[in-house]
């Protein structure tokens, strides 16, 4: 099936992997995907994690995975959330690190599909709360490339390390310029 994955990405529609690459060293990480303007970011994001060959999870509600689409959701790399009572979001799912041998959290920081000014900050605090990397990646569609940085540790400058984020994406396109 990985053949066929990478037929139709790299063949049918052209597009490339640069960047970090050697994801085995780094079994948990949260993996930042920017800018996310379209639903064509969904299939470019299933295709690329079958292209490089690496296990990526994203959350949802606890509801969501149950019968009778529960499957489908957990076979695209879901993991359940149930808060806790008196527990925030950030906690809960910085717990999930805790539990699993492998888990890389793919999130778009934009929060949504529209042009944003402000990231929202919860992958920076999970990262934190977890002790686990920020990866950031690109959805770069004018380009058709996916660019990987290094993993990156947040410091306790918060306001230096999304400037240092925010760089990494500067210039990308995604699918809807506009919003980029």
């Amino acid at each position: 099936m990985r053949w066929l994955t990478k037929f139709i990405y790299y063949k049918v529609l052209g597009w490339k992997v640069t960047g970090f690459s050697d994801f085995d060293s780094v079994k948990k990480a949260v993996l930042i995907a920017v800018p996310h303007t379209s639903w064509h970011d969904f299939y470019i994001g299933v295709l690329l994690r079958s292209v490089i060959d690496i296990e990526t999870n994203y959350i949802g509600k606890k509801g969501l995975f149950k019968f009778p689409y529960g499957w489908f959701f957990k076979a695209l790399g879901g993991a359940p959330v149930e808060r806790r009572r008196n527990e925030n979001q950030v906690d809960a799912i910085a717990r999930l690190f805790q539990e699993k041998q492998v888990f890389r959290m793919t999130m778009a920081p934009e929060g949504t599909r529209k042009k944003v000014e402000e990231w929202r900050t919860g992958f920076y605090y999970i990262s934190k709360a977890a002790n686990v990397p920020i990866i950031m990646f690109t959805l770069d569609f004018e380009n058709k490339r996916n660019h990987f940085s290094e993993p990156f540790y947040p410091t306790t400058d918060k306001e230096a390390d999304f400037k240092f984020m925010k760089a990494f994406y500067k210039g990308i396109k995604g699918k809807v310029p506009e919003y980029s």
